[in-house]
Order: C-alpha cells, then structure tokens, then sequence
C-alpha cells in the first residue's frame, strides 16, 4: 500500500501536468496502482485509503510479533490467523511482516540505574592471524555496562557456549564485580529458541548465572532498542579499531585491543552521555556492581547425544547408561574432568564418573527397564525353573552345563529349550539323561 508521502508526491505531478504513463516512469510505480491514485485524487480524496485488512491485523500485531519471535514464517503465521476467524490474504499479512520487520519504529530510550545491567554480543570482524600464522574468522565479544558505557572487549574465534562464558567471566574480571542483570541477543549459545517470553536456556549457561548471582534477559527478535548500547559497541570497535589496523599474530591483536580500550575507549567522551566512561565507572557504578564469587565457575564442555536402544549414549569413546524411557532421543551432556551430567529438555537424568582410556561402560542397573534388570543369579534361576518343568535329568544337566560351561552356557540351554518345538518333555528328558551318562554338555550331541 502507498503511504502518504508517495500519495502526495503522485499528487504533486499530476497537479504539474504529468500523465500517467510519465508518473509510472518517475516514481517507478505500475501502471495499476498510478491509474487508482489519479482516480482517488479526482474524487478529492486527500490520502490514500487504509484497507480493512490491515486494520484487523493491526489488532494482531502483538500476537504477529509473539509468532515471528517463535519462529514461524509468515505462511504459518497467515494459517494461525485464518484459524482464529480473520479472514485476510496471505499478501497482505506478508506485507504487514515486512512493515514490522523495518524495525523504524518510534521507541522509548532505555535508562539503567549504576550496577542494574550490562547488555553483550558478538560482532563479526572479518580473518586475522592466529599465533600459527593461519588465517581464522574472528568475532570480537562486547560487554557494556548500561549505566557508566564502560565496556569490555575480546577476540574470539567460535561463539561455543564455553567461549561465550569464559568471555562473561573475564568481563566481571576486568569490571571487579557482577551486574544485577545481562541482556544478551538471541545467540543459539544462551538461548534455544528465541522466545522472549518463555526462554529455554542451555543447562549451562543457567548454572553460570546462577553460579555469578545475575538474572539473563534476552532480548526479543524485534526489539531493537532492548539491546541498543552494545550494539552500539560492536560498531565502535568495528570502526574505531579493526578498520584499517592489521595485526602480526593473535597475541598482537590481543595485545593492540586491551591498549585501545584501556586508552581510548573507556577514557574517551561518550557520544550520548558526553560524560568519560571510566570517570562514572569508578564514581558511580563500581560500588554497586556485586562481588565477584570466591572462586572462578569451573567450565564444563557441552554437547548433544542420541540414546541408543541399548540404553547409552557414547561420549569420547566411553558409553554412559541413560534410564530406558530416552532411548532414541537426543540429550544434552556436560563433561568436567570428574564428572558426565546428561540432561533431557533441561532436566538432569543422569551422572556419571567420567571414565578414563576408551572401551568402557558406566551402566546403572536402574536405568534398565524393570523387566530386563536381572541379577545373575536371578537370570540361572529362570532358566533352572524352565530345565526342571521338562524333567529330573533336564535339570541336573542345566547344572552341569553351567558348571562347565559358566560363561557360555545360555545358549547351549537356549538350544535345549527350544527342541521343545519338535519333541516332547519326556524325550528331551531322556536325552539329557544319556548326555549325563556319558559327560556330554554340547547341544549338537544332545
């Protein structure tokens, strides 16, 4: 639809003496849509008509926003909206996501109290050196402190849970204390799915801001302005140090990033505050930042398994058991050096002393379903009862075998128990019988 500017600009070459075919060329508009201008505006119509459509999407937009936010696209979104009684075209709801999509919208500024919050992201800077001389794609980290715009910074080369915390804990580090909240974007590292209402954080991640006493607060696909200041910072850095700056190696740049920051970014005069970072850091903020923990949280490597039938999960090159109600679904696993916690949709199933070498299993019987938990002694005595309803001697045998044979005798007695197919008890009694008498225990000869 045309908007009141382009509605008064077709106006304003009409009035000029344009023809159509001229305001078509000028505006680059389609001959359809320049003839129902020039109708509306010889009726005397001052601005272009809204459609109906659009107005009842209007009183959906939040729900449009909350779809979006989820992740569905905009066909599914026009199906939700078709169930629910509102009869629009897919076009227009097409046109309405786009509209909410350029994220132009009038906001309100965000201010922060000292100590309340610190917003992070990564940013894209392109290939440097690493100490080899190899060339790797290279983010750099920002944590800003709301409040003071003191921020810190870090080159990485992955955006991996563990690199994403240990970034948080040097940032609390080089601040000396720990914000009441972080604001983080919707990084598949933090947050699963990008639901600003009901985030599912990796176990980890929420460990750690437990661990740090922090609340996370993600922020919504379509709100911008939540996460503004950092992403303010990540432009600072991209063009006030990497461009046009080159580097001999990764220690280099480390070493030319802290300089930087320590020298002029957070000594320099804010652009919004017109106030020195550093100076309302030390004066305002840092007293109300909360005390770093005793020790540093300890890491931990996190990845995805899938539950294989026989109730574990491989992880390098050790079998962990999972109890038997996962099996053939993928779970989550943290590995220390001491221990293997799996979870599933974030709720902890199972722990695990880490294994050492290759080969091994750590199995806990419980994990089993009921039916398949059976002692070895409990196992014998199944098939005992079993050897005993064929006869006396079939029984005495089962002994036998498994006194002879302790490791492979199930299925020499497997093999017994199946001639019940073909013969009856009281043969396969006798045969057993004969076998005794001449210390036979192979199935084949019995």
């Amino acid at each position: 639809m045309l908007g009141v500017a382009m509605y008064t600009t077709i106006k304003t070459l009409k009035t000029k003496g344009l023809n159509k075919s001229q305001v078509v060329k000028t505006t680059g508009h389609d001959w359809k849509t320049i003839s129902k201008v020039f109708k509306a505006i010889e009726e005397g119509k001052e601005y272009p008509e809204r459609k109906e459509t659009e107005k009842i999407l209007d009183s959906k937009k939040e729900d449009i926003i909350k779809w979006l936010e989820g992740g569905l696209t905009g066909v599914l979104i026009h199906e939700r909206l078709t169930a629910d009684g509102v009869s629009v075209s897919y076009s227009s709801v097409k046109r309405f996501i786009k509209d909410i999509k350029r994220k132009n919208n009038i906001f309100i500024r965000i201010h922060t109290d000292p100590g309340e919050e610190a917003q992070v992201d990564f940013g894209y800077v392109g290939l440097t050196k690493d100490n080899n001389g190899k060339k790797r794609k290279t983010w750099v980290f920002n944590m800003r402190l709301s409040y003071s715009r003191r921020d810190y910074y870090e080159k990485v080369y992955d955006q991996k849970v563990e690199t994403f915390i240990a970034c948080h804990i040097n940032a609390f580090e080089y601040f000396q204390g720990v914000p009441n909240c972080v604001r983080i974007d919707n990084l598949k590292a933090a947050i699963l799915e990008a639901n600003f209402y009901e985030p599912i954080y990796q176990q980890q991640y929420k460990s750690f801001a437990e661990y740090y006493r922090f609340n996370s607060i993600p922020c919504r696909i379509y709100r911008p302005n939540d996460k503004g200041k950092v992403e303010s910072g990540i432009k600072y850095v991209k063009n006030n140090f990497y461009k046009g700056r080159s580097f001999k190696d990764e220690d280099d740049q480390d070493s030319q990033l802290r300089n930087w920051q320590d020298n002029k970014c957070n000594k320099r005069i804010h652009g919004t505050t017109r106030k020195v970072p550093d100076e309302v850091f030390y004066n305002e903020e840092k007293k109300h930042l909360n005390p770093l923990p005793l020790q540093r949280y300890k890491i931990s490597e996190v990845g995805t398994r899938k539950a294989y039938h026989d109730c574990h999960i491989f992880v390098d090159y050790n079998y962990y058991s999972v109890p038997f109600q996962y099996v053939g679904n993928e779970v989550e696993i943290e590995k220390t050096n001491e221990l293997v916690k799996i979870f599933y949709k974030n709720q902890e199933i199972a722990t695990h002393i880490r294994l050492q070498g290759k080969g091994k299993f750590s199995t806990q019987e419980h994990h089993y379903p009921k039916y398949k938990r059976y002692s070895e002694t409990e196992y014998q005595e199944r098939y005992q009862v079993k050897m005993s309803k064929i006869g006396n001697y079939a029984e005495q045998i089962f002994f036998y075998i498994l006194e002879n044979s302790p490791y492979s005798w199930t299925r020499t007695i497997q093999g017994i128990l199946s001639l019940k197919k073909n013969f009856s008890n009281e043969i396969i009694n006798l045969s057993c019988k004969r076998a005794l008498a001449y210390g036979v225990n192979k199935y084949s000869i019995i």
